[in-house]
């Protein structure tokens, strides 16, 4: 039995996620819904991964930085997932620890982080391609690709460690009914027992910055790049540069939206607000492989030599005709 009574004296010990709404109603039908688009995120981000490792067309640094988002988010959705999944099957499944509610705040935050300042690269990569294509080779190494992609994760750690502890510093007393899927920033919050103004101004701050630091880079390469593409002479050759890109900013659009109604209203959580963290903590992993496969002339045809000519003939096979 969780306690919601207050107890300055003892500290909470674990917590309680109450979930997404509706689901309580038909648990058994949501399993089986999350179980699948899981399924389908893992495998379509293992199959984007095991693809651009194997063939040798995919080795431009593009693909490089698509390999690690197909990570990213392969392991965010395993972070919010599978304990979403067990708090369908049991109340015991929607509690969490207090330690394993830091970590998977950590962990989520680390990876949510990191996609942000990866896709800011991603940027980078195709303006760099499109506007300067005779340094690019020199300008996007093997060297250079390796340190970006080693800011991207380091970034992305000492942001999430940042919010982690001044999140977990706080004391929490009771209650302890996180009204939430997840351990995330603004619901935990709302439990704490002591003030929590400075934590919300630096989330506001801190995560205000490096999502609008990253999308105005983002903006700036798209505007250079759109110039550069217009003055392309022929339609054709508009066109098939410009398709280099629509996939990262299909991708972008999807992903900064949800965060920008969450983490600007500190205040507001609740089973209500859970829905737009669930696009782009779970339905968005799941639609990234497909964004880029259908989308990328050479990622489709880099899957037919992986899945062989005998794919050709099955469902799959005929996704990526």
């Amino acid at each position: 039995m969780i306690r919601e009574t207050e107890d300055p004296n003892q500290t909470v010990v674990d917590f309680f996620l109450e979930g997404l709404m509706y689901t309580a109603e038909h648990p058994s039908l949501f399993f089986l819904l999350f179980l699948l688009i899981y399924s389908i995120t893992v495998t379509g981000n293992l199959l984007i991964l095991i693809t651009v490792g194997s063939d040798p067309h995919l080795c431009s640094p593009m693909y490089h930085f698509l390999a690690q988002l197909s990570f990213l988010d392969a392991c965010l959705s395993t972070v919010t997932v599978p304990k979403v999944m067990a708090g369908l099957l049991t109340p015991d499944g929607k509690v969490i620890s207090f330690e394993g509610c830091a970590i998977q705040l950590y962990c989520f935050h680390f990876l949510a982080s990191t996609e942000c300042f990866l896709y800011t690269v991603m940027a980078y990569d195709r303006y760099l391609a499109i506007c300067r294509p005779l340094h690019y080779s020199v300008a996007m190494n093997r060297r250079m690709c390796a340190g970006l992609a080693g800011i991207t994760w380091t970034m992305g750690a000492v942001h999430s460690a940042l919010h982690t502890c001044l999140t977990f510093r706080l004391l929490y007393c009771g209650p302890r009914h996180i009204a939430y899927f997840f351990c995330d920033i603004p619901p935990v919050l709302k439990l704490a027992c002591a003030d929590t103004t400075v934590n919300e101004l630096v989330m506001l701050a801190n995560i205000g910055i490096v999502a609008a630091g990253c999308l105005i880079l983002i903006v700036i390469s798209y505007v250079f790049i759109a110039a550069a593409v217009l003055r392309i002479r022929t339609a054709e050759g508009r066109k098939r540069t410009f398709s280099t890109c629509t996939s990262h900013l299909t991708v972008v659009l999807l992903y900064y939206m949800p965060p920008v109604c969450i983490y600007l209203q500190p205040r507001s959580s609740g089973a209500g607000v859970g829905a737009p963290a669930v696009f782009y903590t779970i339905v968005t992993p799941m639609l990234n492989p497909f964004i880029y496969t259908l989308r990328n002339t050479e990622v489709k045809q880099a899957l037919r030599r992986l899945l062989g000519q005998g794919s050709r003939d099955s469902p799959a096979g005929s996704l990526l005709r």
